[in-house]
């Protein structure tokens, strides 16, 4: 009946949840830079998966390349039926190798170039 239960102060358990967050935060924001400036490619970030991508929106992480938006992504991602809220950790290998290859493909003949799509835009008016 006297038995004592000792309570951990929740300070520090809130604090290094909070340090946490923030390293993910500022890992996932150095990782969407490199990808900006081209220092890594998107397709790679896909295959191999890294920590701070695995949590992260495949959108998101299509967006933070240069010169792609909500409609590039939500038009490539229709291509293969995934949401543009899944994430990049729970993609199955054959998600990931379909995506990899459309992208790296894409890369190739630049289909999805801005330029193509206002020239298709524009051959098609």
């Amino acid at each position: 009946m006297n038995a004592t239960a000792t309570i951990a102060p929740p300070g520090p358990q809130h604090m290094r949840a909070l340090e946490r967050a923030n390293q993910v935060r500022l890992a996932r924001a150095e990782l969407k830079r490199r990808v900006a400036f081209g220092a890594i490619e998107v397709g790679e970030v896909i295959l191999h998966c890294p920590w701070e991508a695995h949590g992260m929106a495949v959108a998101d992480l299509l967006v933070s390349q240069r010169r792609w938006g909500q409609t590039r992504c939500r038009r490539l991602l229709a291509r293969i039926p995934m949401s543009e809220k899944k994430t990049v950790g729970s993609m199955t290998d054959r998600q990931r190798h379909a995506l990899a290859a459309m992208l790296s493909s894409a890369e190739g003949r630049r289909a999805w170039s801005a330029t193509s799509w206002v020239t298709g835009s524009l051959t098609r008016a």
